[in-house]
């Protein structure tokens, strides 16, 4: 979000935006990282089923779980970028004849996108507080085990940042409308 006209981008706002954003990549960066390991488990695990007939216990369960954290760490940075899917043909039409109602639009959008990842966040809770007291785990005892507890503190601080995305968005789309800072399109930066 960039500062609002006549301030120097120093206050305190900017600097809280500025703390979401290195958060936000950094979560983006742990979860790339996950990939990077994950592409490796596999191929060790594989290598080991055909070269040695010796596979890596626990390589499904991870791959399942791993698939989740990565989701939550890296879409608010998704948000942040502007590469969240959705179809903006009917936002793209009113944008060119009433850019403020579009910009109502977005914030709409935002505030429906925070409703809905808000009652992500609300569910996960009571699942985490289990998971947690009576350490769920995934796997086989004896084999492999993994607890469950943090992939779903994962989704919750990934649900919590989205939701901090979608609302600072929201805030600088209605800074356009009340003419607060520059009107005009502007590419997101990853």
């Amino acid at each position: 979000m960039p500062p609002v006209a006549g301030n120097k981008g120093q206050g305190p706002l900017t600097l809280v935006v500025r703390g979401l954003d290195a958060l936000t990549i950094a979560f983006n960066v742990i979860g790339t990282m996950l990939i990077v390991a994950l592409m490796v488990l596999i191929g060790a695990d594989v290598a080991g089923r055909g070269l040695f007939n010796a596979p890596i216990s626990g390589v499904p369960e991870l791959v399942t779980l791993s698939i989740v954290v990565i989701v939550f760490l890296q879409i608010p940075q998704t948000m942040r970028a502007g590469r969240l899917t959705r179809s903006d043909a009917i936002l793209e039409a009113v944008r060119s004849r009433a850019p403020r109602a579009a910009l109502a639009m977005e914030i709409l959008f935002d505030l429906t996108a925070i409703a809905v990842v808000a009652i992500i966040l609300h569910a996960t809770w009571p699942l985490f507080l289990k998971s947690w007291e009576r350490n769920t785990f995934v796997g086989a005892v004896g084999d492999f085990t993994a607890p469950v507890w943090p992939v779903k503190l994962v989704i919750m601080i990934g649900a919590a940042m989205l939701i901090l995305q979608f609302a600072r968005r929201a805030i600088a789309n209605l800074a356009r409308i009340l003419g607060a800072i520059d009107n005009t399109p502007r590419e997101e930066t990853p």
